[in-house]
């Protein structure tokens, strides 16, 4: 199968202000589309760009053209969710002469494994140097922080302190199909499976507008936030703040909803302007109405 040529099978890469993105992860060094350049890419982007899903509870829409995404998550500093920061991801690697493919995923979430529906963003990314193809799920909030190579290995992965496990196989109809396995204070979980059927920006934009619409969706009920670093991890659900650490162990607790904008700002680097700040605060959540 030959690649298409068309626009819309591309990720707009020519619109994106390659100079203030990479300013904003900090970025420096050899711009060249090389495993090395795509290991430090992918750390600082997830280290440094927040999971979050504000837009959806201040009433607003979620956009996923690239001058909109780096308004928001580069010029402004805020985060996204996976579909934010998958799309603004491949622009920048299809920049810099990465091979880009988008994939499509499912998150299982709780220890009983629950899914949700397969409406997780990931990407398949190829160098110039190789034919080695490698994940980056630079948009699920709790890493991994590195590519992952995409190549059958039954071995435990540590990536910055965090234990991750790759697993390859077939589904029923025989399509080639991967799971991601991440260590937490739950012990071994499969927290997403992804398939290797290709993704375009108008699959994006489905999958974006479910869960950003859609009253099924943990998005459109509460603020959710993440910021993921090598040594702690935090998520804030509603009013409830998680940390956690490498080895498994964490805390949670309670916040305030009027604390929320600091908390915001001070653990998760999202400074929200004064009208948002107090919008998130005194406006209802649908969680709110919830039994």
């Amino acid at each position: 199968m030959s690649t298409p040529t068309h626009p819309s099978y591309r990720w707009s890469g020519e619109d994106l202000d390659l100079d203030a993105y990479l300013a904003r992860i900090g970025f420096e060094g050899d711009r060249a589309p090389t495993v090395a350049t795509l290991r430090r890419l992918v750390y600082l982007h997830t280290t440094t760009i927040p999971f979050e899903n504000l837009e959806i509870v201040l009433g607003r829409p979620v956009l996923l053209d690239v001058k909109s995404l780096q308004d928001k998550m580069v010029r402004q500093r805020r985060g996204g969710y996976c579909y934010e920061n998958s799309a603004l991801f491949a622009a920048v690697l299809e920049r810099l002469g990465f091979g880009v493919i988008g994939l499509g995923g499912r998150i299982f979430i709780g220890p009983d494994n629950g899914p949700l529906p397969a409406t997780h963003a990931v990407l398949r990314v190829t160098t110039a140097e190789d034919d080695r193809a490698w994940l980056c799920d630079v948009g699920f909030g709790s890493g991994p922080m590195e590519p992952i190579e995409l190549t059958p290995s039954d071995g435990e992965l540590t990536i910055g302190g965090w234990r991750f496990r790759l697993e390859l196989g077939a589904d029923e109809l025989g399509a080639q199909v991967g799971a991601l396995h991440h260590f937490s204070r739950n012990g071994w979980l499969n927290r997403r499976t992804f398939t290797m059927t290709p993704q375009y920006r108008i699959d994006y934009e489905v999958g974006s507008h479910y869960v950003s619409t859609s009253s099924h969706s943990p998005f459109t009920t509460r603020p959710i936030a993440q910021k993921f670093h090598p040594e702690v991890h935090h998520l804030l659900d509603g009013v409830t703040l998680n940390t956690q650490y490498p080895d498994g162990t964490g805390e949670t607790r309670d916040v305030d909803r009027a604390d929320l904008p600091e908390i915001l700002s001070e653990t998760f680097d999202i400074d929200l302007d004064d009208a948002d700040a107090t919008q998130l605060v005194e406006q209802p959540w649908p969680a709110d109405q919830r039994p």
